[in-house]
């Protein structure tokens, strides 16, 4: 065998190490992402579940309330339902919001507020906020660094070949500033 065809099998395999390599990367970048993603449903499913019983534990004292409960009725209802990240980004801005105007009402009742019930359910649901906030950053730091090793030469050429593409933030939309702050849970 002749020295340039060494060389050049060499170089060869070399791109073709690097490319299975690239490829891999993306793979376990995009993995993580959906996983992230998953853990973010996990803890907004739990939400989900706890705010039924908030809404009947809220009721007992604030019958004539109506309208906040059919709002956070309605809002969970879409939040369950949304697809894609954008989609559930927002939808879960607007839960976020009617669970304040739920938590105003509850501000009015003192019994309420001394209600075991109601105070465990108040603690669940603020241990949920701050685990769905924690997995929105671990999901969105997964996404950035997916999003980052799609844009960055050479594998922007990469990610193109093999049909990677970025993916989006969980982000507060914002249209929706009050949804920024977190749902106050403490009375």
């Amino acid at each position: 065998m002749s020295t340039s065809l060494i060389v050049i099998l060499i170089v060869l395999a070399v791109l073709i190490v690097w490319m299975v390599s690239m490829y891999n990367g993306f793979i376990s970048r995009v993995n993580r992402a959906k996983e992230a993603l998953s853990d973010i449903d996990v803890q907004m499913k739990r939400r989900y579940d706890l705010i039924p019983n908030l809404v009947e534990a809220v009721k007992g004292y604030a019958s004539h309330e109506k309208d906040v409960f059919e709002k956070v009725t309605k809002a969970r209802t879409v939040a369950m339902g949304a697809s894609g990240t954008q989609e559930k980004s927002k939808a879960e801005n607007a839960l976020s919001g009617t669970l304040k105007s739920l938590f105003a009402v509850a501000e009015a009742y003192p019994d309420l507020k001394a209600n075991q019930n109601f105070l465990q359910l108040q603690r669940e649901l603020g241990d949920t906020e701050d685990k769905i906030q924690a997995s929105r950053r671990f999901y969105n730091s997964n996404v950035r660094d997916l999003n980052i090793a799609i844009g960055k030469f050479p594998g922007n050429i990469m990610a193109n070949m093999f049909h990677f593409s970025p993916m989006d933030l969980f982000e507060l939309s914002d249209a929706d500033e009050e949804a920024k702050e977190p749902v106050k849970v403490q009375f």
